[in-house]
């Protein structure tokens, strides 16, 4: 499990069809298949994001903490 900067596990909620819509539209090198999600799977995604994006974990998580904020 993942842990963010404050000591929680980071998970992903709310709307994640419309995250990852977001997402896509502001970094066009996402596909659908690196955004797929499966509930309790967050570490697979960020794996994928991280590669994806070329960043670090952390910042891959302030990136969707940052987004999960404006649904």
């Amino acid at each position: 499990m993942d842990i963010n900067r404050y000591g929680e596990p980071f998970m992903i909620t709310g709307n994640w069809k419309i995250q990852s819509k977001q997402l896509k539209e502001k970094y066009s090198q996402l596909t659908d298949l690196d955004l797929m999600f499966e509930t309790g799977k967050e570490t697979e995604l960020l794996n994928r994001l991280e590669i994806r994006l070329r960043k670090r974990r952390g910042e891959v998580i302030d990136i969707l903490k940052r987004g999960l904020a404006f649904i």
